[in-house]
């Protein structure tokens, strides 16, 4: 069965929203979980966090980074063209609840990923903020989705452009140095974004969740490759998260695991490309 993209767009340079006809994933998705796509039978499994779903309109949405052979492939694709394969929902869903005050940091990918688990937090009765960071405030996008519902969205940017300069947990640390109190904090983006937040809410005893985005191959702890370890304790992402505690999670094995294929996986790039433009 092929899978329909029913809409395609670039919402920065090189960060893509698609949304796929799949109505029975549609139908039982939640927020927090993802879904493994291949763009072709030889192609990879690619792991893509839900950034939303409609289930009268039978689709699901995903917001990924063109950053490698697969991503690439997926990213040349228009509205009206298959992919192979979409499996899904996969993973638990966020951990939600009410709980007073929640800062929900989101970093490129996971500006879109974060979208879902957000509403969640606001629709369970609470005080949601959101920030959102990117390298400059050109890459920033959907704050006006977050607006919609957030009691307060914020911005940061690496360079002069944002709300602030700097990471989304130096916003967080302005926000608790100028007396709001935070209750819990989500973070979803790049390892680095998410490791530094669980840090900056764990100096200001604040819980935090994260959801991980490890090397994955199955999505159904079969094959052990998104092995995490959370204190002592050995944890498979797909099905265990892909969220967890950002207090617990073991950031330097993490970060080791995802550099493990990085020269393999230029060279694949390199001879894709090489094939595909000579």
């Amino acid at each position: 069965m092929d899978y329909e993209i029913a809409e395609h767009k670039e919402l920065v340079p090189n960060v893509h929203f698609l949304k796929i006809r799949a109505p029975l994933i549609a139908q039982k998705a939640q927020a927090g979980q993802f879904v493994i796509v291949k763009v072709d039978p030889k192609g990879e499994r690619i792991p893509l966090s839900l950034a939303g779903w409609d289930k009268d309109d039978g689709t699901v949405s995903i917001v990924f980074l063109n950053i490698g052979t697969s991503t690439r492939k997926l990213a040349a694709l228009g509205k009206g063209a298959t992919i192979f394969s979409c499996v899904g929902p996969l993973g638990n869903p966020s951990q939600i609840s009410k709980y007073g005050t929640v800062a929900c940091m989101a970093g490129c990918y996971g500006i879109g990923a974060l979208l879902p688990t957000a509403k969640a937090l606001k629709e369970a009765g609470n005080r949601v903020i959101v920030v959102i960071e990117a390298r400059s405030d050109y890459l920033l996008f959907w704050q006006a989705e977050y607006e919609k519902f957030c009691d307060q969205v914020l911005t940061s940017a690496f360079d002069v452009t944002g709300q602030r300069q700097g990471h989304a947990p130096d916003v967080l640390k302005d926000l608790i140095a100028k007396g709001e109190k935070v209750d819990r904090v989500y973070a979803v983006g790049c390892t680095f974004m998410m490791k530094i937040s669980a840090e900056a809410a764990k100096a200001n005893s604040v819980p935090s969740r994260v959801q991980l985005n490890p090397i994955m191959v199955d999505g159904t702890g079969m094959c052990g490759v998104c092995r995490v370890m959370l204190g002592n304790q050995k944890k498979f992402a797909c099905v265990d998260g892909p969220e967890f505690d950002g207090q617990e999670v073991d950031w330097e094995n993490l970060i080791k695991r995802r550099s493990a294929y990085i020269e393999e996986e230029l060279r694949a790039l390199s001879a894709w490309e090489c094939k595909s433009y000579g």
